[in-house]
């Protein structure tokens, strides 16, 4: 896969994240471990399916620059490897310019 199209695969998706965290930050304090619905951050043009984990969980995730949440089904294999499972959903983890675009994207959110 071309390095331009990776890099603006990893645009796309942090962008996806940026909405995850919002619903994050918007939970009430002690509600950590309750689920919310967020967004899968896949690849696929037009995705806005929901995935239904914590916020804490959704940290764990966010705590690696080059990991994202996604449905089963949607991780694309040229670009991402899945790292982890969970209820219903896949951590995957960007590779090669993917990755690299994905940690620069993240860097500009600090």
């Amino acid at each position: 896969m071309e390095n331009e199209v990776q890099r603006q695969i990893a645009a796309n998706e942090s962008a996806f994240r940026d909405v995850n965290e919002g619903i994050a930050r918007g939970q009430w304090p002690g509600e950590q471990d309750r689920p919310a619905s967020f967004r899968c951050e896949c690849a696929r043009l037009g995705c806005n399916e929901l995935v239904d984990l914590s916020p804490r969980e959704y940290d764990r995730i966010r705590s690696n620059s080059r990991w994202f949440l996604v449905l089963p089904g949607h991780e694309l294999a040229e670009a991402e490897k899945v790292v982890d499972t969970g209820d219903g959903y896949l951590i995957v983890e960007k590779t090669d310019e993917a990755g690299r675009a994905a940690e620069k994207a993240d860097r500009g959110n600090e």
